[in-house]
């Protein structure tokens, strides 16, 4: 029983802390949509993906440097106490939402490797200046232009995307694909999904992955505008030309480490805000862009890691794990 307890434990807490604390950071990041608005993109994108790691990297902290110390210390092997349907059932859901976010991690990593592999038996190589990345073009029926893998990642352009627009147009597009990789974007995908299966019956934290989402492509489009007002309105050029080459009534859809220029129809409300936007960047100084980035990017990193050092620095004391035993005794009064 001490045995199973413990897992039980580790199990409940996990999604315990991890769904009160999505919440929270959720609650938050609504509160302060206001303020943020007046952040660059690149900010406010590093700021929701901090929002939506800091939950679940809280909780494995939580469990592995005050939890389990604890309950080895304190913990009686020969404990009376039993696991109870209210206990064991958080713990069964928990470990479905973390098999769920393994399976889907796994499952994103063969799926993009399967995609690679099949572009690549029919991709031509190319030479492109304004990106260090192997490129390739391929025969496709989707406008593609897309960065895949998170690891070592290739750019992938359709033969009627490179052929239709200019070279001024292609260059600008590819300026948006290096600002994700700079941002490195599609790592940040992935990681964000498997830590989103983890919470299977806590919908808020699609919140933060939208708002992540969208300040990413903002903050990709920010990147390109910065070379220049000409690159902002080539790249808006070049956004509403790819629009218009999509088929009719064909949704694609890319695995998790893919990052994709652009999906969805020619009238659908992101490709007309994303035009908009770059008209009003190309008649904007392009070193305001991101003044506001370095002072402000890091402070979440910054306070994540000063949460987790202090963490591992206070763990070790006798009366902390004391405390954290006796609030544990307290859960499982609770849940009995």
């Amino acid at each position: 029983m001490y045995e199973l307890l413990g897992i039980t434990l580790v199990l409940a807490l996990l999604l315990t802390i991890n769904a009160t604390a999505t919440m929270m950071a959720a609650g938050v990041a609504r509160l302060c949509k206001p303020l943020l608005l007046r952040c660059s993109a690149r900010t406010r994108a590093e700021i929701f993906f901090v929002m939506r790691i800091a939950p679940p990297v809280v909780a494995i902290v939580a469990i592995a440097a005050f939890m389990i110390p604890s309950y080895l210390a304190y913990e009686p092997h020969t404990t009376k106490e039993f696991v109870s349907w209210k206990l064991g059932g958080l713990a069964m859901i928990s470990a479905i939402g973390v098999g769920v976010a393994i399976w889907r991690g796994v499952r994103s990593w063969f799926a993009t490797g399967s995609l690679l592999r099949d572009w690549l038996a029919s991709a031509t190589p190319i030479k492109l200046e304004a990106i260090d990345v192997p490129a390739f073009v391929l025969q496709h029926s989707f406008p593609i232009i897309a960065v895949v893998g998170a690891i070592r990642p290739r750019l992938f352009i359709a033969s009627h995307v490179f052929e239709s627009l200019s070279e001024e147009e292609l260059t600008a597009a590819i300026a948006h694909e290096y600002g994700h990789l700079a941002a490195r974007d599609n790592f940040k995908r992935s990681v964000m999904r498997v830590s989103r299966a983890a919470l299977l019956i806590i919908p808020c934290g699609r919140s933060l992955d939208r708002a992540w989402s969208d300040a990413s492509e903002s903050a990709a489009d920010e990147y390109a505008a910065q070379q220049s007002s000409l690159v902002a309105l080539n790249l808006a050029s070049a956004l509403v030309r790819i629009a218009r080459m999509i088929p009719k009534g064909e949704p694609h859809v890319m695995p998790a480490a893919v990052s994709t220029f652009l999906i969805g129809a020619e009238d659908s409300p992101g490709v007309k805000v994303r035009v908009r936007r770059l008209v009003e960047l190309a008649a904007t100084d392009p070193h305001l862009l991101v003044s506001n980035a370095s002072l402000i990017r890091f402070m979440p990193w910054v306070l994540l890691r000063l949460m987790v050092i202090g963490g591992v620095a206070i763990e070790g004391r006798p009366q902390v794990r004391a405390a954290v035993h006796s609030l544990i005794e307290h859960v499982v009064t609770i849940l009995s």
